[in-house]
């Protein structure tokens, strides 16, 4: 699902459980105003669980993924090795010479400049997303070969 498509859902979602939540509130107010007897109560409830489903929604289309990805990049920034190849924030490219606790150095250019950066500032490491983009196509195609392949059953 594409980041447009998930946009457009939650909009959609939150204006629904927004109408929902007027709906029992003028209800609520039509119970007041017809009858004194106290069933306001029932329309507190209803508008406190559709308050609940927005912010348990939000929370499952925002923060969630948030901290999922933060999570993926803290284990990438530390899974760095020497000789891995990275981008850092600012776009420089290099390969890592030395690793310290919250630093690395990284060897950049044809004239093999030595740069010292922080650990946090690294945002992917090409070598691991390489090795994974091959590792994807290698089986894209075994299971094209696979299904371009006649079984036994179809050819007799």
């Amino acid at each position: 699902m594409t980041m447009k498509a998930l946009v457009k859902s939650a909009v959609s979602a939150i204006s629904v459980s927004c109408a929902a939540s007027f709906a029992v509130i003028n209800a609520s107010a039509a119970d007041t105003a017809a009858s004194t007897t106290g069933s306001s109560a029932t329309g507190g409830w209803g508008m406190l669980i559709s308050f609940g489903v927005i912010i348990l929604f939000m929370y499952l289309v925002m923060i969630r993924p948030q901290k999922k990805k933060e999570k993926e990049t803290k284990n990438m920034q530390s899974s760095i090795n020497i000789g891995d190849e990275i981008v850092t924030i600012g776009g420089i490219v290099g390969m890592v010479v030395r690793k310290g606790d919250d630093n690395v150095v990284i060897e950049t250019g044809g004239e093999r400049t030595k740069l010292r950066i922080k650990l946090w500032a690294i945002s992917e490491n090409t070598t691991k997303h390489e090795a994974e983009v091959a590792q994807k196509d290698a089986a894209k195609k075994s299971k094209k070969s696979k299904e371009s392949k006649p079984s036994d059953s179809e050819v007799e």
